[in-house]
């Protein structure tokens, strides 16, 4: 019996040896077939993109490939070229027409993830349309890019307060916290001249360009890492007061949507239940006035655009911020400011408490 056993098992252990060879050899096949589809796929799909050709008001003609190799996309996105905005002004264009005045806006109730307002005018998404249609208008008699000569300030930053180890600073709205890919001018890059012999980060944290209100600045390695970790563990307490386009019926309460980015529409967010990273925050309404709510935000989490989409979700406020440009309706700013912060102090290890009132 115990040599039957042992041919038995140098039997099987010689079987599955032999299997496992074959299988890798099957694995081997598959992955080079998989890779083979995935080159045929890329091929047919430049080549479907070379044969999107879209006109400009100069009668200039340029390809799908062509617009995006100037972006920082490796490829056109799957359904680019489809929507509206650029089949209209093709249409234009191929009929001798001169496009003079177009606006998009939603129809009907918004999607479960985004905020979007039945007969609410958006502009067209920022990675499949913006590249094609930044070609499209070239020649065209249009206004300046407002958002191109967004973020700039002329006036001085009011510091609030300042010791030998941090600051807080006023940022106004429609200001940089930190300089952006094409605006140099933020709160940042004015700290850095303000205090040319500090070390280290400098910002503890980041408001929205949008948003005004309380910034925190450290002026030293040791004490950034420590308001840092304040941040981290959600000891330092922050409150904001915003203006809501609408008369809100709950007094107070707790709001739980996790975020996500737009990855078509940056810097958009949406709500995600799978993907998104949790976002909660507390709200107390303060009154009413001309149809609209004056609230204290307590962001328990720090994601962007957290208040902003926690207001005008539908499963949140379902009320957006007065003059939010991506969840609401324009006006001549955001009614959101960051009124109030505050921490220990990382050196003289007392609670300290800060605010500075909203301009609305």
């Amino acid at each position: 019996y115990h040599f039957r056993l042992k041919d038995l098992k140098r039997d099987w252990e010689h079987k599955i040896t032999e299997a496992k060879a074959n299988l890798e050899s099957y694995e081997h096949t598959i992955n080079q077939l998989k890779f083979e589809r995935k080159t045929l796929s890329a091929k047919l799909q430049k080549r479907l993109h070379a044969n999107y050709q879209f006109l400009n008001f100069k009668g200039e003609t340029k390809d799908l490939n062509t617009i995006f190799n100037a972006t920082d996309l490796p490829k056109p996105p799957a359904g680019s070229g489809e929507c509206a905005a650029p089949k209209l002004f093709q249409f234009a264009y191929e009929n001798k027409m001169t496009p003079i005045a177009m606006a998009e806006f939603w129809w009907g109730s918004s999607p479960k993830s985004e905020v979007r307002r039945h007969k609410q005018f958006y502009p067209s998404c920022r990675s499949k349309c913006e590249p094609i249609l930044g070609h499209m208008m070239h020649g065209l008699n249009v206004e300046d890019n407002p958002i191109a000569s967004a973020g700039t300030y002329a006036g001085e930053l009011k510091i609030i307060y300042e010791d030998d180890y941090l600051l807080l600073v006023n940022k106004p709205e429609e200001f940089l916290s930190v300089p952006g890919k094409t605006i140099k001018d933020s709160v940042l890059t004015r700290m850095k001249t303000y205090l040319p012999d500090a070390k280290g980060p400098l910002l503890v944290h980041r408001l929205d360009m949008s948003t005004s209100g309380l910034l925190l600045v450290a002026k030293n390695e040791k004490t950034h890492k420590n308001l840092q970790k304040q941040f981290i563990n959600r000891s330092i307490k922050k409150r904001y007061v915003a203006l809501l386009d609408g008369e809100l019926e709950a007094k107070e309460g707790v709001i739980n949507l996790p975020l996500r980015v737009d990855l078509n529409n940056r810097p958009r967010q949406l709500v995600c239940y799978e993907h998104g990273k949790p976002a909660k925050t507390r709200f107390e309404v303060l009154g009413y006035e001309d149809n609209k709510t004056r609230i204290h935000f307590y962001p328990i989490s720090g994601r962007t655009h957290q208040l902003r989409v926690h207001a005008a979700h539908h499963l949140g406020l379902n009320t957006p911020i007065v003059g939010d440009d991506l969840y609401g309706v324009v006006a001549k700013r955001l009614h959101l400011h960051a009124e109030t912060l505050a921490f220990e102090h990382p050196v003289k290890k007392e609670w300290v408490s800060f605010s500075y009132e909203a301009p609305f």
